[in-house]
């Protein structure tokens, strides 16, 4: 017998609960309470690390000197700190104050003075005895055109000394000569001179070299070939003896830096800085930059624990209105679950609000033109009512009022103008719980996006006038189309969390619901194919109860199409239930106590069959609570007869449904639908009067049993399903018009009738309880479902 059974579950669910699993496999072995502290306390550290995180807050870090201020700053605390900026400023103008140091050698034009006589004379001695005798100096160059004569030397000497006798620089450093300089003698170090004009009290080298130039060619008496010579001779001895000193002037500039004191900026508490509209001025920015750095300081522990308090108490308040609310409201999820979804959605609006102004201060700050430089028009697109409309379609609007307060509390902690945008976040939130009907359709998010966004824009007109902002057509019109655009980002937000915040938490909405109702899907395909007579007493049970949900008020879509999947364990073996037979009962070939386990184990089945394809929490209810606790009285009845005979013991509880019974209405309508529709099909005379006796009759059992205990259906609302079921019933069954030459004989006392026997047999009565032969197997393990999904083998097990 195989035991393979192909996975119907889709990807998608097959990876979200290897995700969930691993995700929760560190906290398997903790408690429930320390599994909260934990979550609780996450929760809480990091909603106030993104509220107090600076980046998030503070308007004067965009400005720069000159432009317009958009809204007045005011000191948050009594700040003294350094203005870094200005002393940075003051010390590089203590830097520049430092003259530039030259170091001057007066001793050079001697010197040069002297090499020349020296290599002058050298030149002349050889030179009768030689012509060609080469000058030690620069023996590969100079050669002597002749002998000179002593008054001829001392001219060419004077050249030289009035060529080098004053200030000479090099023409790298003219850069630094253009305003006063510092001279230090080199061989006086602490004696310096200030020179004024450097420019007009010194040469450069070029320039003297140009000067020797001119007056070697005024020499009388010289030949030109001589006058090279001597230029080639004398420009290597025209050299700088004024040289810029980097060293001393930058160790000099920094001596002067230190010298100048910290600057600091003080503010007192609750000063205003800068008024909206002022111009922003140099000591603004410096007084903004000082609040920036007191935000960003130590002293930010001290608002990060008040903050940490304070959004504890808020979450805890949260925990216990949600533990009221499921008291006296049925919600679809546990109170613990209920406030997990809350939390994670108001994480999931702070984190969006947060990156959204974020990103409107960066819009503002790249234009310099009202109103667009002003960040309330930019901020209003952020979508504020995304966690609200979240939590109003999958849970409560009382929650999701609640929701929106603490939309509005953030909003207000985290907005450059907190009292303005916490007003606004409140207003956009709150009319998204009243903005939006019963979603069953794409276009209900659609319809309540337009609502968001006109009562946005009014809202963002408000706004204007309340900040005494000037209603030019700009300002208006940007209102307008921020406060449009940010009701459908926010429906676009919405759209994209909402399947993701289902699959988490097994939420069904209206839409998940319709999905579920496509006949394509593998599940209902396989019941339709292989259980077609469980597949139409699903949909006639769907109908059914859809009609008595909506007589009562509760949801009729999930009262169909729970009803649509609460059969669902039968495909494995349908021939073991009457509605799938073709005169042939195999129950007839078994004990009572093995029909029993075969019956009631299609429930347990169906669960795991439903938990394998990802069916939702509230879909498996169905599966699970459809025959709530009930006993089987056909074949209970069946088993004592034979141990009347045999002298056995029969145990009821082992001809008892596994519950629980319901505990919700729509469960509650489907079961007492699930036997009438069963029942009604009994009826040989289906009429009126009949079919009021039989739903009566099976109501009344119900209810006798205490099926209806864990649910909060009320006797009005009893009665009017009870209306409902038996209009359904008769318009279902209703009579036809007889053909002539089709009457069948009669049965079962009564004429016949349509071929028909009129009155209610005692089998019919006695099957309200439990709709007969209607069975599964024990356990999932006894049936096998081959490769090909469409073999079935069943395995019984012999008690």
């Amino acid at each position: 017998m195989s035991s393979h059974r192909t996975n119907l579950a889709p990807p998608f669910m097959r990876f979200r609960n290897f995700a969930l699993e691993f995700i929760q496999r560190p906290f398997c072995r903790l408690s429930p309470r320390a599994r909260f502290i934990i979550g609780f306390s996450l929760l809480v550290l990091v909603t106030t690390l993104i509220i107090v995180n600076p980046y998030t807050r503070f308007n004067g870090e965009t400005y720069k000197e000159g432009d317009i201020v958009r809204q007045t700053v005011i000191s948050p605390a009594d700040i003294l700190e350094n203005d870094i900026a200005e002393t940075n400023r003051w010390r590089q103008a203590a830097r520049d104050a430092v003259r530039p140091i030259f170091t001057i050698d007066s001793n050079l034009s001697e010197q040069s003075q002297r090499s020349f006589r020296n290599a002058f004379e050298e030149l002349q001695k050889p030179f009768d005895k030689n012509k060609n005798s080469q000058s030690n100096i620069n023996q590969d160059y100079f050669y002597a055109p002749r002998k000179f004569t002593p008054n001829e030397t001392e001219r060419i000497t004077d050249v030289l000394r009035e060529t080098t006798s004053g200030y000479i620089y090099n023409d790298g450093d003219a850069e630094f000569t253009n305003a006063e300089i510092t001279l230090v003698e080199r061989q006086k170090p602490n004696q310096q001179t200030a020179l004024l004009s450097p420019r007009t009290n010194m040469t450069a080298v070029s320039v003297a070299r140009q000067k020797l130039n001119s007056s070697v060619e005024e020499l009388n008496g010289f030949t030109s070939s001589e006058k090279a010579f001597l230029l080639k001779m004398l420009s290597p001895l025209v050299q700088a003896n004024v040289i810029y000193d980097n060293a001393a002037t930058g160790n000099a500039r920094e001596i002067a830096a230190a010298s100048i004191p910290e600057v600091t900026v003080s503010l007192k508490r609750n000063q205003v800085v800068a008024r909206e509209g002022d111009t922003v001025t140099a000591t603004m920015l410096a007084q903004f930059a000082a609040i920036r750095s007191y935000s960003q300081s130590a002293r930010q522990f001290n608002k990060f624990f008040g903050l940490l308090f304070l959004m504890t108490a808020l979450f805890w308040i949260a925990k216990k209105f949600i533990e009221h609310r499921s008291t006296i409201q049925h919600l679809i999820l546990s109170p613990r679950r209920t406030f997990a979804l809350f939390a994670l959605a108001v994480l999931t609006q702070t984190v969006l609000m947060a990156i959204g102004f974020r990103l409107a201060e960066f819009t503002a700050a790249q234009n310099v033109r009202a109103p667009f430089n002003d960040v309330t028009a930019w901020a209003m697109i952020i979508p504020f009512a995304s966690a609200t409309l979240l939590i109003v379609l999958l849970i409560d609007a009382q929650i999701a009022l609640l929701v929106s307060v603490f939309t509005a509390l953030i909003a207000g902690l985290i907005a450059p103008k907190g009292l303005e945008f916490a007003m606004y976040a409140a207003i956009s939130s709150a009319i998204a719980v009243y903005g939006i009907e019963r979603y069953q359709t794409r276009q209900a998010v659609t319809f309540a996006a337009l609502i968001i966004g006109t009562v946005n824009a009014a809202t963002g007109i408000a706004l204007i006038g309340y900040m005494q902002q000037p209603f030019v057509i700009n300002a208006v019109l940007l209102a307008i189309g921020g406060g449009l655009l940010g009701g459908f980002v926010t429906a676009a937000v919405t759209a994209v969390l909402l399947p993701i915040f289902e699959s988490l938490f097994g939420i069904l909405t209206d839409i998940k619901l319709l999905e579920l109702s496509n006949a394509d899907l593998p599940i209902l395909g396989r019941l339709a194919l292989r259980a077609p007579g469980t597949n139409q007493h699903s949909h006639a049970v769907g109908q059914l109860s859809e009609d008595a949900a909506r007589a009562i008020g509760a949801n009729p879509l999930l009262a169909r199409i729970g009803s649509l999947y609460h059969d669902i364990g039968k495909v494995a073996a349908p021939d073991y239930f009457v509605e799938n037979q073709l005169g042939t009962n195999p129950h007839d070939k078994l004990q009572p106590i093995q029909s029993a386990k075969i019956i009631t184990s299609h429930v347990t089945y169906g669960l795991k069959l439903g938990q394998e394809i990802g069916l939702p929490e509230r879909i498996l209810d169905f599966i699970a609570q459809h025959h709530g606790t009930r006993t089987l009285h056909y074949f209970l009845k069946k088993a004592q007869s034979t141990a009347v005979e045999t002298g056995e013991t029969v145990n009821e509880d082992d001809y008892r449904y596994p519950g629980p019974k319901p505990q919700f209405k729509e469960v509650a309508i489907m079961m007492i639908a699930d036997s009438c529709e069963a029942a009604a099909r009994t009826l040989d005379h289906p009429t009126t009067e009949n079919i009021r006796y039989i739903v009566n009759k099976i109501i009344d059992a119900i209810v006798a049993d205490f099926q209806l205990d864990e649910c909060d259906l009320t006797l009005r609302q009893l009665t009017q399903i009870r209306e409902s079921m038996i209009h359904s019933l008769s318009a279902i069954h209703h009579s036809r018009i007889e053909y002539p030459g089709f009457t069948l004989p009669s049965t079962n006392g009564f004429a016949a009738k349509n071929g028909k026997s009129n009155g209610i047999g005692i089998h019919q009565i006695e099957a309200v309880h439990d709709s007969t032969e209607r069975g599964f197997l024990l356990d999932p393990k006894d049936v096998s479902i081959a490769e090909n999904e469409e073999d079935v083998e069943i395995s019984l097990k012999n008690k």
